[in-house]
Parts: C-alpha cells; sequence; structure tokens
C-alpha cells in the first residue's frame, strides 16, 4: 500500500507541474478535465463541475470566472433552462488538454510496470 501512495503521489506531482509548465493552474487543469471527460453530449453545468471537483458552487464559479477570462472556457445559456449555464472548453483549451493528456500519458506508461507489479501483489496478498 505504501508503494502505490508514493506511487500516486509521484504521478500528482508530476501532474501539478506538468499543468505550470503549460501555463495552468492545477486546479484550472482538473476542471477542464472533468468539463471534457464529462461524456455525453450535454455541456457541463457549473453545479456539475463543483460535484466533479469536489468544491462549493461559489468555488466552482470563481474558477470557471477565471478560466472564461483567460479564454478557454465558453458559458452558454442552457436551452431548456435559461438560469443554468453550460461550460464548452475553447480551441485553446481543447490544444492545452491534448498537450497534458499526451504527456500524462508517457508519464503512466513510464510507471506502469511498477503499477502492474502493485496491482498483482494485491492479487497475492492475503485477505484481511
Amino acid at each position: 500500500m505504501a508503494e502505490f501512495r508514493y506511487l500516486l503521489r509521484r504521478f500528482l506531482a508530476f501532474s501539478e507541474t506538468a499543468a505550470k509548465d503549460a501555463g495552468l493552474t492545477p486546479r484550472q487543469h482538473q476542471a477542464l478535465l472533468a468539463i471534457k471527460g464529462f461524456g455525453g453530449e450535454e455541456p457541463v453545468a457549473i453545479q456539475d463541475l463543483a460535484e466533479r471537483l469536489g468544491v462549493q458552487h461559489h468555488s466552482a464559479v470563481e474558477l470557471v470566472d477565471r478560466l472564461a477570462e483567460a479564454g478557454l472556457l465558453d458559458r452558454r445559456a442552457d436551452p431548456v433552462d435559461r438560469r443554468k449555464v453550460r461550460l464548452v472548453p475553447t480551441a485553446a483549451a481543447e490544444r492545452h488538454l491534448a498537450t497534458l493528456s499526451a504527456a500524462h500519458l508517457d508519464e503512466l506508461r513510464r510507471l506502469r510496470p511498477a503499477l502492474i507489479g502493485i496491482l498483482q501483489a494485491l492479487d497475492e496478498a492475503p485477505s484481511c
């Protein structure tokens, strides 16, 4: 378990550094990833983003404000409920995500042997 937690911390540290090197804060990167990865055809609402990030609604609004000001996110009125706002990544955000995703996949591939070893050890460990 300790080795698994260590690898997770290393990966998270890598992720934070990669985001900063790309000109994003780690939270901005997480938000764009959550919005992009939410799935489905419908754009994401701020309340959905808040839930995904584990933050309060007002914190998600502040983050969305900063992303929109940076040209990374568009806000669109919900066609069904005009009180709601839908979030759509801009082309600039998509470029950041493509670059960062490639770097993250490379890092995961690098960590893969250690991760596989840890997961295989779980199969062999006695149950509690």
